[in-house]
C-alpha cells in the first residue's frame, strides 16, 4: 500500500511539475499577444499602456535608494556593453517594463497550469476567468492611478478587463491540450482521440504561430498610430502660438576662434533631435496647448492664469545658450547637452505677481507628476532663471516639456521641472521630487572634463614633429572653465588650448596636440574652474551629488 500510495505521490508530482514548466511556456505564448493588443489599445482607443503605468507606478512607491539602484545598474549595464545611455537609456527603460509585465505573466500561468493538475480546481475554465481577474484587477486599479488619459475611465476598464478575461480564459484549450500528452494514462478519451490528430509540440508551434502574428500586427498597427500622433500632436504645437516671435538664433559667437576642436570632438552645439531625454515616465508626457494655462497662485498678491501666449507676448523674450547635464551621469556621460534657450526672466513674472514678505519659495507641480521647490532669494539673484518655451528658435518638443520649462544656471537637471502646470508661492520649504528620493538637496553641476577624441587618423606634421590631436570638453556650470590639462601615461600635466565657449553657462571644447609616441598609452585630462578651483580628481559615484574623478583613455597608437 506503502508503495503504491508513493507511486501515486510520484505521478502526482510529475503532473504537477509538467503543469508548472507548460503552464510557464503557454504564460509566454498567450502574454506576448496581450501586450501588443494593449498597445494597439493605448494608441486606437487611448487606454493605458498597462507595462508602462505598472512600471511608473512602482518607480513612484518603492523608496528612494531601491530606484536610484536600479537606474544605476541599467546605466552600468549600457556603459558595460558600450551603448549610449543618451540614445538608449529610455528605449532599455520602456523593454524592462514590458520585459516585467511578460515575467508576471509567465509566472501566472505556471501557478494556474499546477493548481488545476494539482487536482483542487474542479472546472478549469472557472479557473481561467479567476486568473484572467486576478491578473487584470490589480493592472486596471493601476493603470486608472497613473493614467493622464481623458478617456471614460469606464470605457477603459471595460477594455482592459475584457483582454485580461479573454487571457486568462485562453489558457483552458491550451492545457487541454498540452498538460497530458498521450499514453501516459491520465487522458480522456476526447483528449486521447485529439492527441491522435496533433501531439503536443504542433499545438504549441501552431499556438505560437498565431500569437506572435497577433503581436507583430497589434505591435505594427500601434507603432503606425502612435507616429501619427507624435506627427499630429507637433502640428498642433506649430499651429498653437505664433512662432514668428521667437528668435531666431544667431550666428555662433565664437565663429571666428582659431582653436578647432579635434577631429572627433562631440558637435559643440547638439541639435534638438540629439539632446538628451530624461523623464519619470515611460513615455513623454503630451499637454493639450488648447486646455492648458499657468496658474500661479499662493502669498502673492496678484495671483495669475497665464497662458502660453501671455508669456510669450507679455513679458520680454531671453536668450541663453545652455549645456544641461544629468546627475545620473558617470564621468564622461552622454547625458549631457548644448543648446539655445528662450524664454523670459523669473524675475519678471514675479514682479507682477507681487509676492508676500513672507513668501519664500515657489513649488513648481509638472503634468508627469514631477515637483520642485525654488528659493525666491535664488531667483531674485539671478536674472538668467527663466520659464523656457523655445528651443534652438522652435518651441519645445512635447518630450522635451511642452509647453514650459524652468532653466535654472549652475543646476543638474535634476532640479529643472518640464511639462510645468502649476506654480504654487509659499513660505514653506517642501523636497522635490529627487530630493526626496535621497539625492542632493542643491545639486550643483560638479565641475568635469573628458576626452572625446584621440585622433590617431589625424596626425599633423608641425615643426618637425607628427602631432596627434586630442580633444573633448570641459563644464563647470556658470562658473566657467580657465584650464585645461592633459597628461600621458602619468607624465607632466600639459596645458590644453581653449575655445571660446558659446555663453558662460556652456561646455568649453579643449584641444591638446600631442607628440607622436608609438605604443599603448594612457591619456588623463583635469580641469581648473575659472574662480581657481581645481576639478574634484577623488573618484566618487553619482550619488548623491554627481560623480567626479578623472577621466581616462587608453589606446594603442
Amino acid at each position: 500500500m506503502k508503495n503504491l500510495l508513493a507511486a501515486a505521490a510520484t505521478v502526482k508530482n510529475l503532473v504537477i511539475n509538467r503543469g508548472l514548466a507548460v503552464g510557464a511556456l503557454a504564460g509566454g505564448i498567450l502574454t506576448a499577444p496581450l501586450v501588443g493588443l494593449l498597445y494597439l489599445g493605448d494608441k486606437l482607443l487611448g487606454t493605458p499602456f498597462v507595462p508602462f503605468a505598472l512600471f511608473d507606478w512602482i518607480t513612484r512607491v518603492l523608496p528612494g535608494p531601491v530606484v536610484t539602484f536600479g537606474i544605476d545598474l541599467m546605466i552600468d549595464s549600457m556603459r558595460l556593453v558600450g551603448m549610449s545611455v543618451a540614445a538608449s537609456a529610455k528605449t532599455a527603460e520602456q523593454a524592462g517594463a514590458i520585459l516585467m509585465f511578460f515575467f508576471i505573466g509567465v509566472v501566472s500561468g505556471a501557478i494556474l497550469f499546477a493548481v488545476i493538475t494539482s487536482g483542487r480546481i474542479e472546472r478549469p475554465g472557472i479557473a481561467g476567468l479567476v486568473a484572467g481577474a486576478l491578473f487584470g484587477l490589480p493592472m486596471l486599479a493601476v493603470s486608472l492611478l497613473m493614467s493622464s488619459s481623458t478617456l471614460d475611465p469606464a470605457i477603459t476598464a471595460l477594455v482592459l478587463m475584457f483582454l485580461f478575461l479573454a487571457w486568462g480564459v485562453s489558457f483552458i484549450p491550451v492545457y487541454e491540450r498540452t498538460v497530458f500528452p498521450k499514453g501516459d494514462g491520465l487522458a480522456t478519451e476526447d483528449e486521447v482521440r485529439w492527441a491522435k490528430s496533433i501531439d503536443r509540440r504542433q499545438f504549441l508551434i501552431r499556438l505560437g504561430a498565431a500569437t506572435a502574428t497577433i503581436t507583430v500586427l497589434s505591435g505594427g498597427i500601434g507603432a503606425a498610430l502612435a507616429q501619427r500622433e507624435r506627427s499630429q500632436f507637433n502640428q498642433t504645437i506649430a499651429k498653437a502660438v505664433d512662432e514668428t516671435d521667437i528668435s531666431n538664433r544667431p550666428p555662433f559667437p565664437n565663429a571666428g576662434d582659431p582653436v578647432q576642436p579635434a577631429p572627433g570632438t562631440r558637435p559643440e552645439y547638439t541639435s534638438v533631435e540629439d539632446h538628451y531625454k530624461v523623464f519619470l515616465r515611460n513615455e513623454p508626457t503630451m499637454i493639450d496647448i488648447d486646455t492648458w494655462n499657468l496658474p500661479i497662485i499662493g502669498l502673492v498678491d496678484n495671483p495669475m492664469v497665464l497662458t502660453l501666449e501671455d508669456i510669450q507676448k507679455n513679458y520680454e523674450s531671453r536668450d541663453q545658450y545652455v549645456t544641461l547635464s544629468c546627475i545620473s551621469g558617470r564621468i564622461a556621460t552622454t547625458l549631457i547637452s548644448t543648446t539655445w534657450w528662450t524664454g523670459v526672466s523669473l524675475q519678471k513674472i514675479l514682479a507682477d505677481l507681487q509676492p508676500q514678505p513672507e513668501a519664500r519659495y515657489l513649488i513648481i507641480t509638472c503634468g508627469d507628476g514631477f515637483y520642485e521647490t525654488v528659493a525666491l532669494d535664488l531667483i531674485a539673484s539671478d536674472e538668467r532663471i527663466m520659464l523656457c518655451y523655445a528651443w534652438d528658435g522652435r518651441l519645445l518638443p512635447f518630450d522635451h516639456g511642452f509647453p514650459l520649462r524652468i532653466w535654472l544656471p549652475d543646476r543638474f537637471g535634476m532640479k529643472q521641472p518640464k511639462w510645468i502646470t502649476g506654480i504654487e508661492v509659499t513660505d514653506q520649504y517642501v523636497p522635490g521630487y529627487w530630493v526626496e528620493r535621497s539625492w542632493d538637496e542643491i545639486a550643483q553641476v560638479k565641475a568635469v572634463s573628458v576626452i572625446d577624441t584621440v585622433a590617431v587618423n589625424d596626425i599633423i606634421q608641425a615643426g618637425g614633429q607628427q602631432l596627434i590631436p586630442v580633444g573633448g570638453i570641459a563644464f563647470a556650470g556658470d562658473r566657467g572653465i580657465s584650464k585645461v590639462e592633459v597628461s600621458v601615461d602619468n607624465g607632466p600635466w600639459q596645458e590644453a588650448q581653449l575655445r571660446s565657449p558659446l555663453s558662460e553657462t556652456t561646455w568649453v571644447l579643449w584641444r591638446y596636440e600631442w607628440p607622436f609616441q608609438e605604443g599603448r598609452h594612457t591619456f588623463a585630462v583635469r580641469c581648473v574652474e575659472a574662480g581657481g578651483a581645481p576639478q574634484i580628481e577623488e573618484v566618487r559615484g553619482n550619488r548623491p551629488s554627481g560623480a567626479t574623478g578623472i577621466h581616462r583613455v587608453k589606446t594603442r597608437i
